[in-house]
């Protein structure tokens, strides 16, 4: 690991041993013993089941349905309800899994095995040949629902049931993209969006997506990589996500563009699932490379992190099969060293569940992705505004979720 990239590291978050497994010297010094020390990681408990003292029933799973929206609500046995809102953009299309090879599973077992479930819902009924973000983003909705009813007995936020509150404010970045437009125009844009949240970092997007080079339009990320640090100057934190626009070569002839420009991070600088080609570019840059948004294997994770292939993991809590599991990568990344930041998906509620699950983790990064509050979903909060107010948002501390969901609006919901 290259110099800057370790004080990137150094100012991401606190060092500290993660419970009682010393944190390996380096992936690439005697790896063995470090994927050792990986593997023990994840596989320690993450679900709090000590401040339950009685079992907590799976009595319902019940998803609803109204203009788009998709509403899971869960009851136990003695009646303690809670809800989830799903990856709208996805579920429309995803529902029949949930119904028919997730949701059965659950019923009539102990929420309190929260972690065991999760596992066996993958090997039930040969789940496991679903693979990938159809089946994981049916899996967190179930499992944020259930935290819900389990937060509620406890009395406690979401956070508090995965881990240690370790931080109670979120700060963010803005998350935008502007591709289609011209770097001129992008900035405007993107500049709009900062000042809107006064986050003191963000992130924009370069290449096409997915696109064997081609820019869209052609030449922008070039001339916007310098515009991005012209118009932010040198005390803005910002990011690049390429969503693996690139071939390797490319990659690397962009990653040190953004060098030039001190860009703090790059994201996805080759297709999600070319793993040895994103170590190639990892190792021919010095800019700390993000990635995992797409990853669905914890096995996987395992690898990218013990051969210095990411700098930064970022699972999305949904994309991967809810907190339980993106806890695990955090707890591997932290044993390597590596700052955990998250992905959002930008519909529903998926930026309340960023802030939950970013207030436990202990290497969580310096910023997080915010892409604004859905107006779409009618919720109250006590304990936050859940808005960007200079660029930090603070994570609500109610029992659950930490919302309530608007009773009327529910009402609207019918029995999918």
């Amino acid at each position: 690991m290259r110099p800057n990239r370790r004080n990137f590291l150094k100012t991401s978050f606190a060092a500290g041993a993660l419970l009682s497994i010393p944190a390996a010297a380096g992936p690439r010094t005697g790896q063995k013993a470090a994927v050792e020390k990986l593997d023990a990681a994840a596989q320690l408990p993450v679900l709090k089941k000590e401040l339950f003292n009685a079992p907590v029933i799976i009595q319902s799973l019940e998803l609803l349905h109204h203009e788009g929206n998709y509403l899971l609500r869960a009851k136990s046995r003695d009646g303690v309800v809670g809800y989830s809102v799903s990856n709208n953009a996805h579920m429309q299309y995803l529902y029949p899994i949930l119904q028919q090879k997730v949701m059965p599973f659950f019923i009539g077992k102990d929420a309190r095995d929260l972690d065991e479930l999760i596992e066996g819902v993958y090997v039930n009924d040969s789940n496991y040949k679903l693979q990938g973000l159809a089946f994981w983003v049916c899996v967190a909705t179930v499992e944020f629902a259930l935290l819900d009813v389990l937060g509620h007995i406890a009395g406690k936020p979401i956070g508090a049931l995965i881990g240690k509150i370790e931080h109670p404010q979120i700060a963010v970045y803005r998350a935008n993209n502007y591709r289609g437009r011209t770097a001129e125009d992008s900035i405007k844009w993107i500049k709009r969006n900062v000042e809107e949240t006064g986050a003191k970092a963000v992130k924009f997007k370069i290449g096409g997506r997915m696109s064997n080079n081609a820019d869209n339009p052609p030449g922008r990320s070039e001339k916007l990589i310098p515009l991005v640090r012209e118009t932010f100057g040198d005390e803005m934190v910002i990011y690049a996500d390429s969503n693996g626009s690139y071939t390797v070569d490319k990659a690397i002839e962009i990653g040190r563009m953004l060098e030039k420009y001190r860009i703090d991070f790059y994201e996805e600088p080759v297709p999600f699932d070319w793993l040895e080609e994103t170590k190639m570019v990892a190792d021919a840059l010095d800019i700390p490379i993000a990635g995992g948004e797409q990853e669905s294997s914890m096995h996987r994770f395992r690898w990218m992190i013990a051969n210095d292939c990411l700098q930064i993991v970022q699972p999305d809590i949904f994309y991967f099969g809810g907190m339980i599991r993106s806890m695990r990568v955090a707890r591997m990344a932290q044993i390597a060293g590596i700052p955990c930041t998250p992905h959002i998906s930008g519909s529903g509620l998926g930026y309340l569940y960023m802030l939950h699950f970013v207030s436990a983790v202990v290497n969580a990064g310096p910023y997080h992705e915010f892409k604004g509050v859905s107006s779409d979903i009618p919720i109250a909060c006590d304990s936050s505004s859940l808005r960007s107010e200079g660029g930090i948002v603070t994570v609500p501390t109610g029992a659950g979720l930490g919302v309530t969901l608007d009773p009327g609006f529910i009402e609207k919901h019918v029995k999918v």
